[in-house]
Parts: structure tokens; C-alpha cells; sequence
């Protein structure tokens, strides 16, 4: 390549990498895969390394991304928080280490070798057994100070146990679980917001808000891998780590010492398979020096630390055919393109279809039908095209454009400035948006209609006898029995089960309405605030956001509800079916569980898990969503996951059968 050519294509990489790194860290919304960045920035490396002249200082080989957003307090690292270098193959590992050999002159290294989780990292400093400050890995010299922030996270200790050193330093990685993050998109569909794409966008995005007490809601956890000291006191990494774990400190207990290169390799092989039975998402390993002087002694470069590597474990990636794009109506009228595919296997399953999450998704890949295509599964759970075979295009293939109308209803479609989402804004007609309202409405946390169940929605919509909620409670026997398949005893049990979600609390009435962005929680407050839907309908913006956890987004969205004349109606021919509207005081029994975390897990013979959950909050004490430190008891009935319980021993949770349980109320 000559000169101009060259230098021409590095300021285009430069150009690239840096939007790239600013999409990564600060809008957590990456648009390209961590291999494809680390092509961009190896070819970068290799071209100025032929033309040195080139290199300025705010290259991308020369810093790290930065992850500021500049909504915090900055603070510049005791030590700077460098990138690792990347290995995607066996081969470069055994030049790493052939390297770290010849510069020690050693035979033999001893490596440290943890599991690369897929979060956020941060640095946490300690004094007097005491968090002082948390603070964001930023460019690598200075980061955002989040220490509130961090401190919400439940399985990290607000006291150190006794042993840990004055003051000290301890890095880790911020990260969400993958159950955690499927249930915050489960309330986040029951709100009719739209999705968060990953774990990894969302521990990220949680840890930049400024409210923490917004930041305690998110299921977030912590694992800490690189301890640093005032004084060296330990000869070895891994000696370090296991010390912080006896101090109470969340440490991995999936790390290994390993004797060799070809140990590192077989620690590798096994975690390429059992890593997809772990509860959280790893891309892969991080292997480091494990001595501490051997360390000191290989040193660093600008860059990257010359003792560690990660070696990222291959995604599975197919080619495939795109067969068309369909579009789904969801039950807030939000609009999503899916990519129907020509069928491919990928990591032992059949992938057909593929979400492409919006237009601005489908701009960006540049995808028309007849494509073919890269597809895998992103965190090795969802099907995702990650781009387009362009050589092998017809070149007469039209563009894709995004549909203008409804595929529904075929009303045209509306498109917020500065949303991505398109939405069919016919609420009232269009048949995927009400039979999602109505499915909503008859769902176990809403009215839970048991003898109702989706498809059972879906045929007495499209029969004509239901078109909003209040039809459920006009439907009669005869009514059910006109349907197919419908005999006297099925169409008995569906009244009945209308007619006994009557009793359901105002709470539950509330949140079965559907109204935008009010899910489970948010329903829950209201009513206790407002103790009646007539005073909650009559609600300013002003008395709303006075109510805990409600900002102004959710009360504009319950005001416009109100406003409108059809929702009155509905709520009004709610009231006449008797439906509670009212919310009952809640009595308190005692104060034998205040200030204590209780966990319930597994299945109970006398009192539901619903109703046990009552009374634990009845007594004053609060429902703790998984086993950490601060968890006081672990209610446990039949069937608890055994995950669940190895953590409790190992924390030293009491462990209470629901018949110690309720003898503990009694006395």
C-alpha cells in the first residue's frame, strides 16, 4: 500500500473504531461484533506499524475506549485500567506464551486463568473494611464515579469481614444474569416498554443512572478478579483473590491455577462447553501471569498489560438465505421486523427467524430478501443477523424498505422523533393490539382468569363476543357454548373464572388495565398512594412523581389514559361488574421481620408463595429476589433449585421450612 493510500485508510479506521468504542461504552448499544472491532483494530495496528509517521496520540491503539457519559464526577485511577490484548485461537496462545517464556527465561509459567464475564468494569476502593468509592473504567486513566450506585448491589457487602487490609484496591466486573434480565423484559413488555437487546447493554446503561434508588430495582451482581494492595502482601494473584473471599468479597469460584500453556488449553476446552450452563454470559477467558514479580517484571506496554491475554471463544456463525421479513404488531402497537430465514442449524439447534429490532437495524445491515446472510446467536441464546454476504447479491436486488402501514389493520404508521420503534397507533381495531390487552388482562400477576387462557382470547376476539376487557364480564354460558369445540362443563369453568377475578385487589385491577409503562410494582404503588381509582383518574403530574418511583414518564402516561373518554368507559363498566376499585388497608401484624430480607424459593404445602410473601411483608419484612448477603432467612419448600441453595450455605443463610416459618410469626 502506498503512502497516501495508507494514510487515507487510517484515518478512516481511526474514524471508525472510535464511533464504534463510543457505541460500545457510553451508548451500550454496539452495532458490530467484539471480532469484527478487533479486525478493524488489527489491521489498524499493522498498517502503522508500517508507516510510524502516521500514529497521532488519540489513536485507538493507543487508548482504550472510554465509557464516560459525562453526567458524573470524574476521578483519574490510582492505576490506569488498560484494555487486554485478544486471542481468538490455541496457536496465538502458545506464541503468548512462548513469549512471556523468553522473557522471564523461564521453561514453565504458572497462570491464573477466570472466565471473562460480559459486563461492565469497575473499580472499588476500600478502607477501614468500608466502600469509599466505585468508579467506572472510563478511558482506562479516569472513570465516572458511581459509588451510590454500586453500593445497591446485593452481593456485595456493605462490611468487610474481619482480616482485609486497611485500604485496598479490587476490580471486577459489573454484569446481569440471564433470568434477571428475562424477567426485567417481562415487566418491561407488561408496561408496554420496549425491550432491552442484551444483559451486557443493560448492567451497563443501569449503572449510568442517576437515581440509585432506580439502580436497586435492576437485578445487577458483581464478581471482583484483580486484587491491589498498599503493600504487596501476597506472592501470587490467585493467592490474592482467594484471601478477598474470605473477607466477604464476591470472588469467582470458577478460576484455576494452571501449570503450563497446555493446562490453559484444556481449561479452555472445558469451559467452551460448560459455559452455556452458567447463569450469566461469558465470551471467554482471561489468562494471566500468575506471580506477582513475574508480573512486575514483564511490565507494560501503552496499551495492555505484556502478563495477560483473553482468548475469546468462537461464536457460531452460519450462512443462510433471507427468505422475507414479516412484521409483528405488539400489544403497545410497536412494530418489529423479523427476518424469515432459510432454516440453518447453530449450536445444536434449527434457527428459522431472526429479529432485526427496527428500520434503523435494517438501514444499518443494508438487508434485502434474497440476501445471503451471517446469523448467530448472540450470547448464544438469540438468533441475530450480524450481517450480508454483498459478493454474493444479485445486483439487481431492490432496496428494503421499511412498511409504511399496519400489515394488520393497514393503518399508517407513526414513528416518535428520536425513537427508533415504528407504531401503529389504531389501538382501539387493530387485532394484535387488543388481543395483547386482552391476554394482559386475564394473565396470573393481572386478573388471573384461569379458565381463560391466550388462545381462548383469540377466538372470542375474533368471534365478535370480546373486544375490550369489560366484554369478558357480559359473556354468558350460552355465548361460550356457540364457540367450536365448547361443551357445558368448559363453558361453566369459564364464568366461573371470570366471575371470581372479581375479587382480585385494586392492584391487580390496576395493573390489568394495561396502562403504559404501569407494570406489577408501579400498579402496586399507585394504589396504596391513591387508595381509589377515582382519586388516582383526578391525579396532577405533580401528586403522581410525589408517589415513591414514579417519574414523570409514567404520570404523563397515566394522565393521557385517564383523558380519555373510551378508558372511562371501560373502567366504568368495570365498576358496575363489581371489580374492586378500592384498595384495602394494609394491616400490619407485627414487626417480628422488620429490617429482615427474606427469600422464598420452591413449592409449599399450606400457603401459596403469593400468600407467604404477604405475610413476610405483613410482619414488616421485605422480599429479597435472590440469595446474597444481606438475605436473613431462605424460605425454602420442595423443589429448590439446588444453585440457590449451595449459595446459602456458602453465605451462611439460614435455611427456614414453611412450617418453622410460620411458628416464627406465632411466637
Amino acid at each position: 500500500m502506498q503512502r497516501p493510500e495508507a494514510q487515507k485508510r487510517i484515518a478512516q479506521l481511526s474514524s471508525d473504531l472510535r464511533r464504534h468504542n463510543y457505541l460500545y461504552y457510553v451508548k451500550a448499544e454496539p452495532e458490530i461484533t467484539d471480532f469484527e472491532f478487533d479486525t478493524l483494530l488489527k489491521e489498524l495496528e499493522n498498517l502503522e506499524s508500517q508507516f510510524p509517521d502516521f500514529i497521532t496520540p488519540d489513536s485507538p491503539t493507543q487508548k482504550v475506549g472510554s465509557d464516560s457519559i459525562g453526567d458524573f464526577q470524574t476521578e483519574k485511577h490510582q492505576r490506569p485500567m488498560l484494555s487486554l490484548g485478544n486471542t481468538y485461537n490455541a496457536e496465538e496462545l502458545r506464541e503468548f506464551d512462548a513469549r512471556i517464556r523468553k522473557a522471564l527465561e523461564i521453561d514453565t509459567v504458572v497462570y491464573s486463568c477466570e472466565l471473562k464475564i460480559d459486563g461492565l468494569a469497575i473499580s472499588l476502593q476500600y478502607e477501614k473494611g468500608a466502600l469509599v468509592k466505585a468508579i467506572t473504567r472510563g478511558d482506562g486513566v479516569q472513570g465516572d464515579v458511581v459509588t451510590e450506585n454500586v453500593k445497591t448491589l446485593r452481593n456485595l457487602p456493605p462490611k468487610l469481614n474481619a482480616g482485609a487490609p486497611q485500604k485496598f484496591e479490587i476490580r471486577g466486573e459489573i454484569f446481569m444474569h440471564r433470568k434477571g434480565f428475562e424477567r426485567l423484559n417481562a415487566e418491561r413488555a407488561a408496561s408496554g416498554q420496549a425491550l432491552y437487546a442484551n444483559p451486557r447493554n443493560v448492567a451497563s446503561g443501569s449503572l449510568k443512572i442517576k437515581d440509585s434508588r432506580e439502580v436497586a430495582k435492576r437485578p445487577l451482581d458483581i464478581l471482583l478478579y484483580h486484587y491491589y494492595g498498599e503493600d504487596q502482601m501476597f506472592s501470587s494473584h490467585s493467592q490474592g483473590l482467594n484471601e478477598a473471599r474470605t473477607w466477604g468479597l464476591p470472588v469467582p469460584e470458577t478460576s484455576r491455577v494452571c501449570k503450563g500453556i497446555d493446562a490453559v488449553i484444556d481449561f479452555l476446552k472445558d469451559w467452551e462447553t460448560k459455559r452455556h450452563d452458567l447463569s450469566f454470559d461469558t465470551d471467554g477467558v482471561v489468562v494471566k501471569v500468575d506471580s506477582i514479580s513475574q508480573q512486575e517484571e514483564l511490565g507494560f506496554t501503552a496499551k495492555i498489560p505484556r502478563w495477560a491475554i483473553a482468548y475469546k471463544f468462537p461464536t457460531e456463525t452460519a450462512q443462510t438465505r433471507l427468505l422475507g421479513i414479516s412484521y409483528q404488531v405488539g400489544r403497545t402497537g410497536a412494530i418489529t421486523p423479523v427476518a424469515e430465514l432459510e432454516p440453518v442449524l447453530l449450536l445444536g439447534t434449527t434457527v428459522k427467524r431472526a429479529s432485526l429490532h427496527n428500520s434503523n437495524e435494517m438501514q444499518r445491515l443494508d438487508i434485502r430478501v434474497g440476501d445471503m446472510v451471517y446469523v448467530e446467536k448472540g450470547g448464544e441464546i438469540i438468533p441475530k443477523i450480524t450481517g450480508v454476504v454483498l459478493e454474493s447479491r444479485d445486483s439487481h436486488t431492490p432496496v428494503q424498505l421499511f412498511i409504511e402501514t399496519c400489515p394488520e389493520c393497514h393503518t399508517p404508521l407513526v414513528r416518535a422523533e428520536g425513537e427508533a420503534q415504528h407504531y401503529c397507533p389504531n389501538t382501539r381495531q387493530c387485532p394484535p393490539q387488543v388481543v395483547g390487552k386482552l391476554e394482559h388482562f386475564i394473565g396470573r400477576k393481572a386478573m388471573d382468569i384461569q379458565s381463560v387462557g391466550s388462545e381462548l382470547c383469540e377466538t372470542l376476539y375474533r368471534a365478535g363476543l370480546v373486544k375490550n376487557v369489560a366484554d369478558f364480564y357480559d359473556l354468558t354460558e350460552s355465548d361460550i357454548l356457540r364457540l367450536d369445540r365448547m361443551g357445558e362443563k368448559s363453558a361453566t369453568n369459564i364464568i366461573k373464572g371470570i366471575n371470581e377475578s372479581k375479587m382480585q385487589p385494586f392492584e391487580r385491577v390496576l395493573f390489568a388495565l394495561g396502562i403504559r409503562f404501569v407494570g406489577e410494582t408501579v400498579a402496586k404503588k399507585l394504589a396504596f398512594a391513591f387508595e381509589d381509582i377515582d382519586a388516582l383518574s383526578l391525579a396532577d403530574t405533580e401528586a403522581l412523581i410525589a408517589v415513591d418511583e414514579i417519574g414523570e414518564r409514567i404520570a404523563e402516561s397515566v394522565i393521557q389514559y385517564f383523558k380519555d373518554p373510551e378508558n372511562q368507559i371501560i373502567i366504568n363498566r368495570l365498576k358496575a361488574h363489581d371489580l374492586i376499585f378500592k384498595a384495602e388497608k394494609q394491616e400490619t401484624k407485627g414487626d417480628e421481620l422488620t429490617g429482615k430480607v427474606i427469600v422464598i424459593s420452591g413449592v409449599f404445602e399450606i400457603h401459596s408463595r403469593d400468600e407467604l410473601k404477604a405475610m413476610v411483608e405483613a410482619h414488616g419484612g421485605k422480599i429479597g429476589s435472590g440469595v446474597s448477603s444481606k438475605t436473613n432467612f431462605l424460605l425454602a419448600g420442595s423443589g429448590i433449585g439446588p444453585s440457590k441453595l449451595a449459595k446459602a450455605e456458602s453465605l451462611g443463610v439460614p435455611l427456614l421450612s414453611e412450617t418453622e416459618f410460620l411458628a416464627l410469626l406465632q411466637s
